[in-house]
């Protein structure tokens, strides 16, 4: 097969959450331990840094993996969905896994993967921590895909877990309150291994601690250990002030986004762990890691601009945190009218999040091409209730297409509402 028809065979095969929902996705980890003892237990064979949380762990993930490149680190990052291309997902040393060892992977290994019959997520570990064995990296940052306790992932033996903050996302799955999803996040939480939590929470700080305390591990809440003391706009990065318990440090941030200074602290944070562990890394090695983590590690999606007059940003938040966090960043800026393409998925809370999106912009809701994709007119119809105002497009290209024509130079044009909408944005 080519790589295009191996991923068609993927897309086909295997029951894909991105894509499906629900009905992809197993609360157990059966399938994934089956794998990895076909696979001779690959994820033993180097070392790894647990990512968990709602939202931030993609922006923490690749911030660290650029840290230990810039440490000289042969480092893998495992994340996940990926925007443009499968192969996004698997990197080492910010390099994707080939289309070869894609096709390789699928051609050598299609019998268990019928007979074990896992999911698209479970399968991609595999094929990742495989990868990762085989090409010799010495330390993988491994992102969680859902929840914690029962992810895919949660086979690992970190050398540390991060925590990003809780809010409320996939609760059909993980909970309707702070205090349970906080259980099942908590679940990457391992025996003597030093865990970081990046936001406190009165809700979900006991739930970190008891866990920690159960396994014996240190736990570590971010905001005790480093704060920010200045911020500037300069060109095209956020130069940021830090001060921490061991020294003071100011790095150049090329993420815009103002939510990526509570990610930030979380990595400064892990990174100090990782240091009193014994890792290689000191203050330069962190300047230049988070200096450099776009063209390191291809991190896309994430407040990026995609070009001026109009100025076009994209952001994958879509949950009501991140959601909350763009739309504060959306109002303090200076352009003379905004004009939002928003399109998401039809099994987050639709109508609370539209109701905070701000009442004065143009609205071009869509839908992406995939099937767990929100009907653009029923998205529409739940936005004019809530008092927002706009068309709706059958797609992501009409949607933007229109949002241009309808722009003057000093507008600003926001794509977001879903990872998929943003995806079909970012292509060419």
């Amino acid at each position: 097969m080519t790589y295009q028809e191996t991923l068609q065979y993927l897309f086909n095969q295997l029951p894909m959450y991105q894509r499906k929902g629900k009905a992809a996705y197993k609360a157990d980890l059966e399938n994934t331990l089956k794998l990895d003892e076909y696979f001779k237990h690959p994820h033993k064979n180097f070392r790894t840094i647990h990512v968990a949380g709602t939202n931030g762990k993609g922006s923490v993930s690749h911030m660290l993996a650029s840290i230990l490149q810039s440490a000289g680190y042969r480092t893998g990052l495992y994340t996940s969905p990926h925007l443009l291309d499968f192969r996004e997902r698997i990197r080492i040393d910010g390099q994707m896994i080939s289309e070869r060892d894609v096709v390789d992977f699928v051609a050598d290994n299609q019998g268990v993967m019928e007979s074990v019959a896992p999911s698209f997520f479970e399968m991609t570990v595999a094929m990742a921590f495989d990868c990762f064995s085989r090409e010799g990296v010495e330390v993988a940052v491994i992102e969680v895909g859902l929840g914690g306790r029962l992810d895919s992932t949660n086979i690992i033996s970190p050398d540390l877990s991060v925590i990003t903050n809780i809010g409320l996302d996939h609760t059909m799955f993980l909970g309707d309150d702070l205090h349970s999803i906080a259980k099942e996040k908590a679940g990457i939480i391992k025996s003597e291994t030093p865990v970081v939590v990046g936001r406190y929470q009165s809700e979900t700080a006991d739930v970190f601690r008891e866990k920690a305390q159960s396994v014996n591990a240190p736990v570590f809440f971010s905001e005790d250990l480093v704060q920010v003391k200045n911020v500037q706009s300069v060109s095209g990065f956020q130069v940021i002030d830090l001060s921490t318990q061991s020294e003071d440090v100011s790095v150049k941030l090329p993420l815009l986004g103002e939510y990526q200074q509570e990610n930030l602290l979380t990595v400064v944070s892990a990174y100090n762990q990782l240091k009193k562990i014994g890792y290689n890394l000191n203050k330069n090695v962190l300047k230049e890691g988070i200096y450099g983590v776009v063209k390191q590690t291809g991190f896309l999606g994430r407040w990026q601009i995609l070009s001026e007059n109009p100025l076009v940003i994209c952001d994958t938040g879509h949950n009501a945190d991140g959601v909350a966090k763009v739309v504060a960043q959306l109002k303090r800026g200076k352009n003379q009218k905004i004009h939002i393409v928003w399109g998401m998925v039809n099994d987050k809370d639709a109508s609370g999040i539209l109701k905070m999106l701000p009442e004065d912009a143009d609205y071009y809701f869509t839908r992406a091409s995939i099937p767990r994709a929100l009907d653009e007119k029923k998205l529409l119809d739940q936005a004019l209730k809530v008092g927002l105002s706009g068309e709706s497009y059958p797609n992501v290209q009409l949607a933007v297409k229109a949002a241009k024509k309808n722009a003057s130079d000093n507008d600003l044009i926001f794509i977001g509402g879903s990872t998929f909408v943003v995806a079909e944005a970012l292509e060419k």
